[in-house]
Order: C-alpha cells, then structure tokens, then sequence
C-alpha cells in the first residue's frame, strides 16, 4: 500500500487549497474525490466576492486553483472512499485502492437539500433541477421557479434571468437572507418574487407543468404553472466517513473543529462546508491552509 504523510478527501476549495499548503511543506500528499476537482463548487455561475476577481465562475475559479494544487500534490478524482480505520496508520479504503497516512484531513463538503415534497422526485430531471449553471440553458424562453432565499438562490436566479428565462423567487420568509448587494440586483432586474409561501407540491405529466404553494401565514393554497423548479434552500454536509472516525458534530450534523482546524480525533482535521461555520469559498480555502500546517506540525512532532 502507497504511504502518505497526509491525505485529504475531497478536492473543493478547502481540500485543494489544503494540498497546495501541504505540498509546500514538503510532505507527501494525496488528495481524494469521488467526483471532479470543485464539487458543487463548480456549479457557482459567477462569484463577485473572491479577493482578486470582480467577476469569476466557480468552474473557472476552482480549475485555477486545482492547476495550482497538482504542482506540488498527487490527485485523484472519481474516486470514492469507502472507508476509514485506524491503526498506528490510518488505512483509507477507497473502490479503486487502499493508501496508509499519517494524517487526514476531511474536505468532504456537502450537497443539496432537498425539499422532500411530493413530485420532487418524479420530476428529479424531467423539470426539477439543483443547477442553473447546469441546466438552464433548457429554459431559455420558459417559465421557471426558484426556491429559496439565500445567496446561491439569488445567484442562480439572476444567471436564470440573463438566459432569458421567466423567473418567479418562492421564499418561505417576508424578506431574504441573502447578501444586499443580491437582493438589489433581484429588484433592479424585475425578477418576480412571492415571499411568505412554501413549495408544498410539483405537478405535471412528462415534465413538469405547475407547483402548488402555500401562504405561510395564511395556509391558502395556489397553483401557478411553471416548466422547471430550480432548489436552492441549502446543503446537507457529508460525514459518513467522520462517522466512522467518531469526529464530534454539532446538532445540525456539522463537524466540530477548534482554531487549528482540528477534530477531537488524533491527526485528523476538517475544513470547508462539512464544518460548523461561513460557507464561503475564501473561508474553506482559509481553513484549507490551517488544516495543512496544523497536520505538518503535528506530523513533525512525532
């Protein structure tokens, strides 16, 4: 079995940033992902936020840095771990091979929640999407509800607009959660939006065809037809393998780290959105360069 000195499983932000830090350092790392290099990073349609770009895409952005990573780092995308176990070593049991590390730092991320109603799944892809970036190109011309109130909503909303869909926000709350600077451009560009309901039901036949929802204060029911629902009411973290270590989480299921980036366990870390704190790219890329350093020093002092 290939040694490594540490190995982070997944490659969004945080884990790539952490391979960069780590690669540095000198030590031999490996970092895992079961998907591409990004992870739902990559579905961002343009970011304003990131230090040093006015405008940039996720997919843009995260290759530039996964360029970075592979300098000094070994990469391996589309490739699952299956499981974790600990010796002297820990052993990381993957479907396409098994590696020993001295230390490993989960970058697992997290992935779409969903809104669990009636025809969600029947229409998963028939209409119902998780992706503007992905998907929106379809409803060019037609009609399309977004669901939800934070930034990756309105986000995608406005991406949805400028392709020249029809686009209609439902917010469970009176007001959004997003950042103003979204909410301003919502308004400036006439993007319509129902506050105070919730998405209770999607209709049709073959594809989607309508969405029943309902007043939050009221209880009243109504029906507005659409051709696609867009989900966007935020993630669920990944920590099936944290589990297995007996990482701490919080309530809401999130892993619990100190300011080194570290778990409760040994030589085992976490950053990004699998963690309780902001989800923001700069934050996981942050966390990212304390986890390595925090895993080169204690790599070092044994």
């Amino acid at each position: 079995m290939e040694q490594y000195d540490i190995i982070i499983i997944g490659a969004g932000p945080g884990g790539l940033t952490a391979g960069i830090y780590a690669g540095r350092q000198g030590t031999r790392t490996l970092i895992i992902d079961r998907d591409l290099a990004g992870g739902i990073g990559r579905e961002v349609p343009e970011m304003e936020n990131y230090p040093g770009f006015d405008k940039i895409s996720g997919l843009e952005l995260v290759n530039k840095i996964r360029d970075q990573a592979i300098k000094n780092t070994e990469l391996h995308e589309q490739e699952n771990v299956l499981e974790i176990t600990r010796d002297d070593l820990f052993t990381v049991k993957t479907d396409k091979d098994t590696y020993l590390s001295k230390t490993v730092i989960l970058a697992t991320g997290s992935s779409h929640r969903p809104l669990n109603v009636k025809g969600e799944e029947e229409f998963r892809g028939k209409g119902v999407s998780y992706c503007a970036t992905c998907d929106g190109f379809f409803f060019k011309g037609r009609d399309a509800v977004m669901v939800g109130g934070g930034n990756s909503a309105l986000q995608e909303a406005v991406y949805l607009n400028n392709l020249g869909a029809n686009v209609t926000i439902v917010h469970r709350r009176d007001e959004f959660r997003a950042q103003k600077h979204l909410q301003n451009l919502v308004e400036d560009e006439g993007i319509n939006v129902i506050y105070n309901a919730t998405v209770e039901e999607i209709k049709g036949s073959m594809l989607v065809e309508s969405v029943t929802l309902k007043d939050t204060k009221t209880g009243e029911l109504t029906e507005i037809p659409t051709n696609g629902v867009f989900i966007s009411v935020g993630y669920e973290p990944h920590t099936e393998l944290a589990k297995q270590l007996n990482v701490n989480l919080d309530q809401s299921g999130h892993i619990i780290v100190d300011k080194e980036q570290k778990t409760n366990i040994d030589c085992v870390y976490a950053v990004g959105d699998v963690c309780v704190g902001l989800k923001q790219w700069v934050v996981a890329c942050g966390e990212g360069a304390v986890a390595a350093t925090s895993a080169y020093s204690d790599i070092k002092q044994t």
